[in-house]
């Protein structure tokens, strides 16, 4: 474990990020978010937008124990981040889990669900940093070798921070939970089918010009996800 994963405070036992139900499915470890937040490529931001509940997708990226976010200086949901607590969620799918009852279905998965104020990043390069953040997460080896922003597209971003202090992380794995009656009935397939994300051969942009290669960055990729 580095210095830094040690120095990092311990995900908060509060009331809201405490779960109440399928406590078993509950992971407590540090870790175990950080997975689930490098993993995946969208989150879900969740603020009351005039009154109104509001959950919209937006790209992310985290650095240590700081959740990066971005969007349009003009999104109520941005202003509404600022002024409330904010709820950002990420879920992954590892497969659905076919039962011998309909109300044992269920999904293999892996979610994290962390609360919080976000503030603004005001500071120019710390500003930067978090685009890159969020950049390099959706698309490593990207921000070095293309334009960055201008300061017309940063007056027009707003860049937020969320602290990774308090967060619930639950996860499930494994086959159908059946009813020994059910089982003994047989009958009926039971079983889980699995599913992966992997990445398919990239598409050049039409309008590329001739003898632009694809950067190994990308090539690299897909080919790991391909063979994974």
């Amino acid at each position: 474990m580095t210095e830094q994963a040690l120095l990092r405070p311990p995900l908060s036992p509060t009331p809201r990020s405490t779960p109440t139900r399928l406590k078993d499915r509950a992971r407590t470890d540090r870790a175990d978010l950080d997975a689930v937040l490098d993993a995946g490529l969208i989150c879900h931001l969740g603020v009351l937008l005039g009154g109104n509940p509001v959950v919209l997708p937006t790209a992310y990226g985290r650095d240590g124990n700081l959740l990066y976010l971005h969007g349009s200086t003009g999104a109520g949901n941005m202003r509404a981040a600022l002024a409330q607590d904010v709820s950002v969620a990420v879920t992954l799918v590892d497969g659905v889990v076919y039962a011998r009852s309909a109300m044992h279905f269920s999904m293999n998965y892996r979610s994290a669900v962390v609360l919080g104020r976000a503030v603004e990043i005001t500071d120019p390069q710390q500003r930067l940093h978090g685009l890159r953040v969020i950049v390099e997460h959706a698309a490593p080896g990207s921000w070095d070798r293309v334009r960055p922003p201008n300061k017309k597209e940063l007056a027009a971003t707003v860049v937020l921070a969320l602290e990774l202090t308090e967060a619930s992380v639950k996860m499930r794995a494994g086959g159908p939970s059946d009813d020994a009656d059910d089982i003994t009935a047989g009958g009926v397939w039971a079983g889980v089918l699995p599913t992966r994300q992997v990445w398919d051969p990239p598409v050049s942009a039409p309008d590329l010009d001739g003898g632009v290669a694809v950067p190994s960055s990308v090539s690299q990729r897909c080919a790991a996800r391909q063979s994974g």
